[in-house]
């Protein structure tokens, strides 16, 4: 166990220093086969930069905003702050400055004054998307790519977060606590016969172009601890590429890593994350607000989310809004 926490903080350190039914596959995806060898060409072409995203389409919009009754929105973004549960060496800083020279002086006659802000933060801390250049497989990323053809010190020169298009579509929560109990104990792996389960008590298929969350009840057993537990439940590996074959867009969940710690072989650490990210170009969305969702019994929505168009970023801290 110590060595795989060990492992998780190293691996984490690294990668930030690059600064209704139950759900059926296609019958492609009848037998779901983890990838490893041959993950690239990606099957939306060579040249994509975009993975999964793809399968947005103005249809599928138009057909999720029908999911819209009652107009109650949900914040699915925690704060990001100082206070913030992170690993290390991950901070948040914040200084508020006076506009103009900084002395506070009224200006003019009607004696206008006024506050800006300077932020000095790693990404990765609160809710994030990781953007395909996160992580990757021997330096090889998304389709393959090098590292040496897209990552500079001052930004990503492909799979920046800021190339990402407006997401607006179907949102599914999979509540994994009426599957395993509140919370979802730690160390607890779900996959493919787990996912259906869950996705049969909600009474939702997943499909092409959907926005995957699960609830494990885990934030909020959490709440108001001051750092981030180093065990968590969370998707495996076969689950990770069930979901992949499905065609959804991104996959989230109330907890940091999304998937499973500790990891469900400790020579593969965060496969779930190059399962998603480097082999099918799906997006992993941490820390998501799912406690009211699943408290107001909210199984499908209208997801949306416009990810900050920070130029080269890596992740984004985001706040996505579920519409039902």
């Amino acid at each position: 166990m110590k060595r795989i926490l060990l492992a998780t903080t190293a691996l984490l350190a690294a990668c930030s220093s690059f600064s209704n039914g139950v759900a059926e596959a296609p019958a492609a995806a009848a037998k779901t086969e983890v990838k490893s060898e041959g993950w690239y060409p990606s099957r939306y072409g060579a040249d994509d930069r975009l993975g999964a995203m793809n399968n947005l389409s103005a249809e599928k919009t138009a057909e999720a905003a029908k999911l819209i009754t009652t107009g109650k929105t949900y914040a699915l973004g925690q704060v990001t702050g100082r206070k913030t549960p992170a690993y290390g060496p991950r901070t948040f800083n914040m200084t508020v400055l006076q506009l103009s020279d900084g002395s506070g002086t009224p200006l003019g006659e009607n004696k206008a004054v006024g506050n800006d802000d300077l932020v000095n933060t790693y990404v990765g801390i609160g809710s994030q998307i990781d953007g395909l250049g996160h992580m990757g497989i021997d330096h090889r990323y998304y389709n393959g790519v090098p590292v040496s053809e897209f990552v500079t010190t001052g930004g990503l020169t492909q799979y920046g977060t800021h190339t990402l298009p407006p997401v607006a579509t179907r949102g599914v929560l999979l509540d994994m606590t009426e599957v395993f109990g509140d919370p979802v104990a730690a160390g607890t792996a779900f996959n493919r016969s787990e996912i259906e389960r869950a996705a049969e008590l909600a009474g939702v298929t997943i499909g092409k172009g959907d926005v995957v969350l699960f609830h494990t009840g885990t934030m909020k057993a959490q709440e108001g601890m001051t750092e981030l537990s180093p065990v968590e439940p969370g998707l495996g590996v076969e689950g990770a590429q069930y979901l992949a074959d499905l065609g959804v867009v991104a996959i989230g969940a109330d907890t940091w890593a999304l998937e499973v710690i500790p990891f469900e072989k400790e020579v593969r650490p965060f496969d779930v994350h190059l399962t998603l990210l480097a082999k099918n170009g799906v997006y992993i969305l941490e820390n998501m607000v799912t406690t009211e969702l699943a408290a107001d019994g909210v199984n499908e929505f209208f997801f949306t989310l416009g990810a900050p168009r920070l130029e080269g970023a890596v992740q984004a801290i985001i706040n996505p809004v579920a519409i039902r």
